[in-house]
């Protein structure tokens, strides 16, 4: 038997509409505690990455800079891994990039963008989990949107319908 392994998908926080590009383009001030919210949201339940998989866009990488501020000093060793690739990925793509993380790594956090992050938390749902977090996650994936799915599995075998979902939160800080 494996070790139960977390996996948190999670769209970026709430970003302005512009910057130099798209790839650029910071989060807006609604985005920070957005972001914050969603880290004590991860904290309150006992959710703690050893690693993180971050697009190298500006407003994910921030992100992650305030959802660690917001889980507290739990989260203080977590070094992300900002992936360009993941930026513009599609749900297969972060899918591999999930499937490539080490087996050392029992938590991982993925933080991307639409519709990527919200097709891949729905391809990966088991459809056994959490109901009320079911219903959550079937209404939309909005900026912020957080998903928790405990997955009983090496990362290179993470495959459509094989993690419970046991969480989904939309931080609002």
């Amino acid at each position: 038997m494996s070790t139960p392994r977390t996996l948190v998908v999670m769209r970026h926080a709430k970003a302005e509409q512009a910057g130099p590009t798209d790839f650029e383009r910071p989060l807006a001030r609604r985005g920070h505690g957005d972001a914050a919210a969603a880290g004590a949201w991860l904290t309150g339940r006992g959710v703690v990455p050893d690693h993180a998989l971050v697009s190298g866009a500006l407003r994910t990488r921030e992100t992650y800079e305030h959802l660690a501020r917001g889980a507290g000093a739990a989260w203080s060793g977590v070094e992300p891994s900002y992936d360009e690739g993941l930026y513009a990925a599609g749900v297969e793509t972060a899918l591999d990039l999930v499937r490539l993380v080490d087996d050392a790594h029992q938590h991982v956090l993925v933080v991307g963008h639409n519709p990527t992050v919200a097709y891949l938390a729905q391809l990966l749902d088991d459809g056994e989990g959490d109901v009320e977090a079911t219903n959550e996650l079937a209404m939309g994936y909005p900026t912020s949107a957080t998903t928790v799915f405990r997955y009983d599995g090496s990362w290179a075998d993470l495959a459509p319908g094989t993690a419970r979902l046991t969480g989904h939160h939309v931080g609002r800080g």
